[in-house]
This record gives C-alpha cells, structure tokens and sequence, in this order.
C-alpha cells in the first residue's frame, strides 16, 4: 500500500464500508495509511451482516451506526465524530446504495414506485442529507473534501442497472448543486468518482454483472480499475494537492468513457 502521508493530520467519515469487498473499506484503508484519523459509519442494519467493527479496530477508528435517510442519525454521527476527531472533517465519503427492485429482479418498465422512492432516498438522498447537516452545523474545515461514488450508468443507458442509473443521475446533480454552496461557504470541494465495474456485494448482485465486468475490462485501454486504484485516487481528491476541483463527475475506468469502438471487442469471438 503506498503511503505518501497525503493526508497528514487530516480527519474524515467513511460512509458506508461494509465487508472485504466494500471500495469504502479500500478507501477507509487507504485514508488512514496516509496520515488521516476517520470515523466509519453504516447503516445499523447492515452492520450487523458485515465486518466493519473489525475495521475500525484494525484502523482505531471510532464505528458509529447512522441511518443515512434520518437526519437525526446524521447529527448524532457528526456530534459524535466531531468529539472522537477533535475538530471539523477534511473530508467525507459518501459509499452508498441499494435498490429494492434490483433485488426482487423487477425490470425498469414494471418498477414498483414505492421501492423507487427507497431507492432514491438511500442512495441519492442521503447524499443531500449528508451534505446539509454538515452545511447546517458547520463542521466541515476550509478546503475540505466531500466525495460520493457514481457510475457511467448515470450519464449513458445501461438497462440491467436499471432506477440506480437515475439514482446515481440525481446524485451527481446534487453534488454539482451544493458545490456551490459549499464553495461558497467554505471553499469545501464536492465531486462524484464514476469508477469502472468493481466486484463488491452490491455490484455484483446487478443482472449481467460478470458478463459486463469482462465487457469492460476489454473495452478499456487501461481495463477496470480496481477498488485499491480508486481508494488512491479518493485521497488524492480528499488532499491539498486537488484544492480547485469541484463540481465535477470524475471518471476512474481505465478510459472506459471516452471509448466508442475497441478491436479487441469487434474481434472477439
């Protein structure tokens, strides 16, 4: 693991690691081997399945359970967070989703509404909800760094990925929308990372994953970028060296998105 001490004396929340597989867990790794103390959070009902108490014990750092969609969590995460850090957060990372309708394999023309609102609340909402708490109580420091991570999905049509491409669309939106706010206020960057298909447990659980995994390792001159190759590229966004970068969707595939026709697929048998 490089270890630039990019993040020297820095201080963060990770949202949303979960287990081994989670980009957030590479990510929460990789924050505090360059320097940073973080706080980690999930939803209390995910916690339970996963093996983020054992992160923070591997990283000493405080795991404080928060529902994303209530304000009230959020609050007491940040209260709390601010107390275990001592001082206002350098940077926060927002690593969340999940689709009902994915789940229950319902196609996007026969979507059940009710779990489309969930969708959206989960995995775009929470960012909005994230980002005014920590507006409201003023507990970003000045130049700080706020990420979430996106995917292409959101820009293009890719119909396994079904309501989470509109999600994701929503997300981007709100990080273009409170950037400036937040620019504004306290010169605090917001940006999305649209990363390649990475093998987690929730990407893996999107329909045709594998296949499309193998799809877009070839399509891209450099393949898939990794869960570890992003947690770098994160810290770099979370460091003073990325200061006048904000409002922007930032593509981390390996050339992926800039792609129209490879060889390599058009010849494949």
């Amino acid at each position: 693991m490089l270890q630039h001490k990019l993040l020297e004396g820095k201080r963060g929340i990770i949202f949303g690691a979960l287990d081994e597989s989670s980009i957030a867990t590479h990510i929460a790794r990789q924050c505090v081997a360059e320097g940073a103390r973080i706080t980690l959070t999930n939803a209390p009902v995910a916690m339970r399945f996963g093996s983020i108490q054992k992160l923070g014990e591997e990283l000493n750092a405080e795991v404080i359970g928060a529902d994303a969609t209530v304000e009230e969590d959020l609050k007491n995460l940040i209260e709390k967070s601010l107390a275990a850090l001592g001082g206002p957060f350098d940077f926060v990372l927002h690593s969340i989703g999940m689709s009902l309708n994915m789940r229950k394999a319902k196609t996007y023309t026969d979507l059940n509404h009710e779990w489309m609102h969930k969708t959206l609340d989960i995995s775009s909402m929470s960012f909005h909800r994230m980002m005014q708490v920590l507006y409201n109580m003023d507990a970003m420091a000045e130049g700080g760094s706020i990420l979430a991570l996106s995917y292409i999905a959101a820009q293009r049509v890719f119909p396994d990925y079904s309501e989470m491409a509109d999600a994701k669309a929503l997300l981007e939106s709100f990080a273009r929308s409170f950037g400036y706010h937040f620019g504004v206020k306290k010169k605090v960057r917001v940006n999305t990372i649209s990363q390649s298909p990475t093998v987690t447990t929730a990407g893996s659980g999107v329909k045709g994953f594998h296949d499309f995994f193998s799809y877009a390792q070839t399509m891209s001159p450099l393949g898939n970028a990794s869960a570890e190759d992003c947690a770098k590229y994160c810290v770099t966004l979370f460091s003073d060296y990325t200061k006048m970068v904000t409002m922007q969707n930032l593509y981390h595939d390996g050339g992926f998105s800039s792609m129209g026709v490879n060889p390599a697929i058009m010849t494949k048998e």
